[in-house]
């Protein structure tokens, strides 16, 4: 299969499923993208932006589903994977745990796994929930890049100081890629550069 081009962030883009084990996963013959991060990060909006939606994202929202690893099929060439947000205070400990091994079972046996993003939010930089999160991909040798959220809420000046932190924050991280991408979706800054990194994923995969 040809890698797609730009063009399909504008085309068919439908959910579907969440999987609550690993034999819910759907077959691991597409490249995917998993997007993780804090609750209330801005995930869904980052997702709804990036393929030009405005509800995209709302499924995974819906009571229930926030437990599920939820995918997205993106025109039948690759696929968007939510996985659930991390540092939420009111679920159980033991669900707590039950998310975490599926996400690291998940993260650590998927080939067609292309790239996970982790999403920090720009006004707050790399809190300790982060770090977890950052240590399991660490420990689970899958790549990961960073993408900052929420960039129009901070000015200038501090855009740059968050993204110079974070950049030598993660140079002690092994899995870590070395170029953080900083977003707005509400002002679509950074979409396209993110999409870039996708294309260029999947381009090589395909090779």
């Amino acid at each position: 299969m040809s890698a797609p081009s730009g063009k399909i962030f504008s085309g068919e883009a439908t959910f579907m499923l969440g999987a609550v084990n690993m034999a819910g996963l759907p077959p691991a013959d597409l490249g995917e993208f998993a997007f993780a991060g804090r609750s209330n990060v801005g995930k869904s909006s980052l997702l709804n932006a990036l393929m030009n939606r405005k509800g995209l994202a709302r499924t995974s929202n819906t009571p229930g589903r926030t437990q599920e690893v939820n995918f997205f099929d993106i025109g039948g060439e690759f696929r968007l994977v939510d996985l659930p947000g991390y540092g939420y205070a009111r679920a159980s400990r033991s669900k707590v745990d039950a998310w975490t091994q599926l996400i690291f079972d998940y993260l650590r046996g998927r080939p067609n796994l292309l790239r996970v993003f982790v999403l920090i939010d720009s006004r707050h930089g790399i809190k300790p929930v982060d770090e977890e999160g950052m240590a399991l991909l660490d420990e689970a040798a899958v790549s990961y890049q960073i993408v900052l959220t929420k960039l129009d809420k901070i000015k200038e000046t501090k855009a740059a100081f968050r993204i110079n932190e974070v950049t030598e924050q993660l140079a002690k991280r092994p899995a870590a890629h070395p170029r953080v991408l900083a977003t707005s979706s509400e002002k679509g800054i950074g979409i396209k550069e993110v999409r870039g990194e996708m294309l260029e994923a999947l381009r090589n995969w395909n090779g």
